[in-house]
Parts: structure tokens; sequence; C-alpha cells
């Protein structure tokens, strides 16, 4: 055999060579990042918007508004080791601290580290971006004449609880005295937040009823935020879970399509989506009045942008406005890890326990209070701190700011 023939069966041979490896090779599946080292701008859709698919959970402890005293965007390396070193040892609610037993702050502050979580702390001193000092700009006179109303109306009802004769945290400001009149009167505003009476699941927080699904979501307290983001062409839905089980889906349109009529209200507002390159710039409008972000209500205005950084990373930055309520717009950055698909799960709709059954029980006993009171046999339900009216000890200050 010839040397030219030599050279064409070994070309051929490479070349098969190669396209049976090519036929072997797992071809990448939709919603996972790949695993080499690709830029986050070459992660696509098969159609070719940017990849955001997969399991997203903030890892990191980073309050929104920058502590008190921090004059930097980030800590040091040293200063995050010293952070969770103090809040390992320190008083994390229901781990080390708890109040007096039998105490009603003690029954408030019933769940154990079994329950909880202890994230690591983030460099970031905080998610406000802008303003550049990291705090959530000043109040309107509107929305602080709201605020003193409602705090007002708080107050009253624990004015004749041991909060207040023992001035513990959440009656500042207030004083110790006989029930007040306010009690049987309807609240100034719709209630979100639990006030001192259960007359109805409405004085109850959203919380408690198992509506605490809110957007947005920045703390999710002390068992997280957790996020699956699934695409097609014209859609991004994205599947929450954050809190004890109030999870939620949020359907997000990609449309050039006008938002829906202002007359029409959402808890989550109603979104509209467009792609710049391969970034996700969300529109959010039409909140509900029965929803509060910081005070903000159905005049909120959200603009979020999504981006896939890296492989295993995902930021959410939000422009949040409400001339009603703050001076000025305020920046927002949220920061996502991505979780494995096969060792997770998100569940699909909420898993309230807390609401399925214990409001329903809280209820019961409140009417039983009501009963024994009319009947001489107990103490007048006025000076009772009903759950969440003692603040709990122990709390993670760092987490909950």
């Amino acid at each position: 055999m010839s040397k030219r023939s030599f050279e064409v069966i070994g070309a051929l041979t490479v070349i098969l060579g190669v396209f049976v490896l090519l036929r072997l090779a797992p071809l990448p599946v939709t919603g996972q990042a790949p695993t080499g080292t690709a830029k986050a701008v070459g992660l696509k859709t098969p159609w070719g918007d940017g990849d955001l698919q997969g399991i997203w959970s903030v890892e990191l402890v980073v309050p929104l508004e920058r502590p008190a005293g921090v004059t930097t965007a980030f800590y040091t390396e040293k200063e995050v080791a010293e952070l969770d070193r103090e809040r390992a040892e320190g008083s994390v609610f229901g781990n080390h601290v708890r109040a007096a037993p039998g105490s009603e702050a003690d029954v408030a502050g019933a769940y154990n580290s079994v329950f909880t979580s202890q994230r690591p702390t983030g460099r970031r001193t905080g998610m406000i971006i802008d303003p550049p000092d990291g705090k959530i700009p000043p109040l309107t006179p509107e929305a602080q004449k709201r605020q003193a109303t409602l705090r007002e109306y708080e107050k009253a009802l624990i004015q004749n609880t041991v909060v207040c004769r023992d001035k513990l945290p959440g009656c500042e400001g207030g004083t110790y005295g006989p029930p007040s009149p306010r009690r049987d009167q309807t609240p100034p505003y719709y209630l979100t937040n639990s006030v001192n009476r259960a007359d109805g699941p409405e004085d109850r927080s959203l919380g408690e009823r198992c509506m605490g699904g809110f957007h947005p979501q920045f703390r999710g307290g002390f068992t997280g935020i957790y996020i699956r983001v699934i695409q097609s062409p014209r859609t991004v839905n994205v599947l929450y879970d954050v809190g004890q089980g109030q999870g939620w889906n949020r359907l997000i349109p990609v449309t050039a399509g006008p938002h829906m009529p202002s007359s029409i209200r959402q808890t989550s507002g109603d979104s509209r989506a467009r792609w710049e390159g391969n970034t996700l710039v969300v529109d959010v409008t039409n909140f509900s009045a029965k929803r509060d972000f910081q005070g903000s209500r159905e005049n909120l205005h959200l603009t979020e942008r999504w981006t896939r950084t890296g492989p295993d990373t995902l930021e959410i930055v939000y422009t949040i406005e409400d001339p009603t309520v703050w001076t000025r717009p305020w920046t927002v950055i949220q920061e996502f890890k991505r979780q494995s698909d096969e060792a997770n799960r998100i569940y699909l709709e909420p898993r309230c326990h807390e609401g399925n059954f214990g409001l329903p029980g809280l209820l019961r006993g409140n009417r039983a209070d009501d009963k024994a009171f009319a009947e001489g046999k107990g103490p007048n339900p006025a000076s009772r701190c009903i759950a969440g009216c003692a603040s709990p000890e122990g709390r993670d200050s760092l987490s909950l700011r």
C-alpha cells in the first residue's frame, strides 16, 4: 500500500475517532451550569437568552442597612472572622440564651437551633449600595405620620402588659397603665404585623396567617432565602421558599406589553421583563395595599436587574421607589449561590403549619380567655401578652438588621 493511502486512512481514523467522542460526550442540560471556566456572559439558554436557571440560595448574612459606626462597603477578612466568632458565642435566637422559664418571652422564643440556622457573615457591610452611606433614605413627612399613627395604636394595645410594666423592648415611648379604649377600635391601617389582640385573623401578622411571602424579600429570617428559576422564551418562573414555609410562585412575562390596569393589585406586584444582553430587567408595579415593604404599599415600584455573574453565582440589583414614602430612590444588591439540582428541591407550595394549626389554636385560646374574664375566673385579656408581643431574647442582631 502506498504512503499516500496510509495518510488517507490515518486521517479518516482521526476524523472517525473525533466523531465518536462527540457522540458519546454528554450534551449540556438546560438549567445546569457548565462545570468549566466559561464566562458568565457565555451562559445561554438554547434559544439565546441569558441562562438564570437553577436552585439558588442566599449563603451569607448581610444586613439590609449598613450597621451604625461602619463606614466602609466591605469588611476585611479579619473583621468577618471576628463577627463570625461573636455571633457563634453570643446570643443567637433560641440557641444559647432564653428568657426566664415559663415567662411569656420564653414561650414566644420557642424555636431552638433545630429549627434555625446561623449562616456565615458576608463581606458586604450592607445590601444597600445607594445611597453611598448604605442607609434607607429618610421618610417623607407623609410616611412619618402614617408610621407614628400605627405605632401609637400598637403601644396602646400593650400598655397594660408586662412589656410596658417592666419597660421591655417594644414599649419604647409608651407607658404602663389600665387597658386602653383603643383596644376596641379598628386599626388605622390594614395590619401586616401583629398587634396585642386576637379578635380575628386580621389582628395577627401575615406570617401567622400563612401570607408572609412577599416581594421583595431580603432577609429570610433564620431559615434563609431559596429560589428556583425556570425559563422559557416568553416567561421566567421563580419559585420562592423563604421563612417558615412562606413560599410563593412568581411568573414574569418577557414582553413589551403594558402592565395590568392600575385597578388590579397583586401581593407581589405585576412584573414585565425584557432582556438587555444577558441581564433580565424586570419592572414591577401594581402592588397591593395589604402588603408592606418598609412602609411602602400600593405605590411601591421596583426595577430589578438579574445577572448570572458566574457558573455558580447570581446577583439581583433592585432600584426601589415610592415618592410617598422615601425622599429618593435607593438600590439594593442581593447575591445568590447555585445549589445542586440533584441534592436539593424547592417545595412547590407553602408548608405553613403555624398558620394551619397555630392560628386557630391562638384564636380559640383567646376566646377562652374572654369567657373566663367575663365569668370572673381569669385576668383581663388586655393584660396578657399574646404571642409576638414580648420580644424574644437572644436574637442574632446582624441577621435581623
